[in-house]
């Protein structure tokens, strides 16, 4: 049988490490939003969550407006820009 022939492989030559600051796109507001956004939605689950009465109030009209509300924050917090420096 024939031999495959084998080549070597290319020497790679390491880049030196770039000092320019990696810029994010998200500021420390915008995770402060989504922390705020997960609490509410979180609560507004917790609302809906429970025993008692499956037709209050609380449970039909008060636990999705929370729910939505939080949804609606973390999409402020998404479209939010960063404060330029």
């Amino acid at each position: 049988m024939a031999q495959p022939i084998k080549t070597p492989a290319p020497k790679v030559q390491a880049k030196p490490a770039d000092k320019t600051p990696v810029k994010l796109i998200f500021d420390k507001s915008n995770y402060r939003w989504f922390i705020i956004a997960i609490a509410v939605v979180a609560f507004g689950f917790i609302l809906m969550a429970g025993t008692t009465d499956i037709y209050s109030n609380t449970k039909i009209i008060l636990a999705p407006i929370v729910v939505l509300t939080g949804f609606a924050i973390a999409f402020f917090a998404i479209l939010k820009k960063p404060e330029a420096k």
